[in-house]
């Protein structure tokens, strides 16, 4: 796999991490297990010393593809409606609410656990939505790959996480594909003799 450095600028990079916990191209899934789940959310000051179950972790997983699914949305392609859905029902089982502290209003988990971690990436979401950050986080348009990136362009323009990998497989597929549907050429047939007729009309 290529390089792939795209970081997402202040907390918006723990939601890109999160999302590439799933690895496209080789399936590899670093939440592999429960206490996979609970061990990347506490590396990432997401959760505290706590456990994680089966349930906890096909929820997250549920989270995860309906990110992905909003990420492929900001790089044009229509996704499941369902993704939405997924996100606010986590918001609910979050308990995510206003809280002020410090004269400051922001968005918080009220639940604590798996459910507070993931109710902590999506108020990272919600905010990013708000400043205006949320639409340059994309996923990578292949199919075989979907890794989420942080579009730096000027215009917004980034289509592929890397153009020299997934860009260059996709050129490749069309072009492969144009030829294929393309008609057959017939061959001339250069100095074949001319038929006369000996009819007399």
């Amino acid at each position: 796999m290529a390089t792939r450095d795209e970081d997402a600028p202040g907390e918006l990079e723990l939601v890109r991490a999160f999302v590439n916990t799933l690895d496209g191209e080789d399936g590899a899934d670093l939440l592999s297990s429960p206490p996979a789940l609970a061990a990347w959310f506490r590396e990432h000051g997401l959760m505290r010393a706590q456990t994680a179950t089966a349930a906890d972790l096909a929820h997250a997983r549920r989270v995860r593809e309906a990110l992905r699914a909003l990420l492929l949305e900001n790089n044009g392609l229509s996704t499941r409606k369902e993704a939405a859905a997924a996100l606010d029902g986590a918001a609910r089982r979050a308990r995510l609410g206003v809280r002020f502290r410090a004269g400051e209003g922001r968005l918080e988990a009220g639940s604590g656990g798996a459910d507070g971690a993931l109710g902590r990436l999506l108020a990272i979401t919600a905010a990013s939505m708000l400043e205006g950050t949320w639409a340059r986080l994309k996923a990578c348009r292949a199919e075989d790959c979907r890794w989420a990136f942080y579009d730096h362009a000027r215009n917004h323009s980034r289509t592929w996480c890397s153009m020299a990998v997934c860009g260059n497989r996709a050129k490749a597929r069309a072009y492969r594909s144009r030829r294929s549907t393309s008609p057959a050429r017939t061959p001339q047939r250069l100095n074949a003799p001319r038929l006369t007729s000996s009819a007399p009309w």
